[in-house]
């Protein structure tokens, strides 16, 4: 009786710890990538935005006035922008990963447009209520960073992402604190902190993603 033959030959341990590093490289990548972009479009619409609201008050002293309405206008643009950006991107950040769900994917994109939508139309029946435009201009970026805060600490529970939970608690405390500084001071600490986190937050993710393509690439 004659043994059979045995054409598959072990694998090569290098070649398996090279294997499993690319594959973890296209995981990280699946979800650093998007972030990325979702935290950018924050930085820009934050950034930009509160500064041209701040801008657009005439006790600022501002070296560049907009006029109160095209400065709503631009920051409602923006904040749109950056919700609806986040939203695809949010859903498809399961996508291309064998054996993971689209659900959680899908869920987060969807929580940015209901949680901003939820927030202005709270804002909303509070100014038919008779809420005056200096607390208004102190409730909605609070609101907003509660709002934007809060999913971001779901993003962090749902993929373990330390940089989305550091970054939840940030935009949380400078929500909270913005409306101390009044209006429209708190505006200016908006685009400072929270948009310079923001930015922070992008620039440091994408450095980790460069760094882990420079490791698998050396092997």
């Amino acid at each position: 009786m004659t043994t059979p033959e045995v054409d598959d030959q072990p694998l090569d341990p290098a070649a398996m710890l090279a294997l499993s590093r690319e594959q973890q490289s296209k995981v990280n990548t699946s979800y650093a990538r998007p972030m990325v972009y979702m935290l950018g479009s924050w930085a820009i619409a934050w950034g930009i935005g509160f500064l041209v609201l701040w801008s657009g008050v005439p006790a600022t002293n501002s070296p560049v006035f907009v006029p109160q309405p095209a400065a709503t206008i631009i920051f409602a643009a923006l904040i749109i922008a950056a919700s609806v950006t986040c939203a695809v991107l949010g859903i498809r950040m399961n996508r291309g990963i064998r054996g993971s769900s689209n659900y959680a994917g899908a869920v987060y994109g969807a929580t940015w447009s209901i949680g901003s939508t939820a927030a202005a139309a709270i804002g909303v029946a509070l100014l038919n209520a008779g809420l005056s435009s200096d607390l208004a201009g102190l409730f909605f970026p609070a609101i907003y960073s509660l709002v934007v805060g809060i999913i971001y600490l779901a993003g962090a529970a749902i993929w373990r992402d330390k940089s989305q939970l550091i970054l939840g608690i940030w935009i949380i405390a400078v929500g909270s604190i913005a409306p101390f500084f009044g209006y429209p001071g708190n505006f200016l600490l908006m685009s400072i902190l929270g948009g310079g986190g923001f930015a922070v937050g992008a620039i440091a993710i994408a450095v980790s993603l460069a760094s882990t393509r420079k490791k698998v690439s050396r092997g």
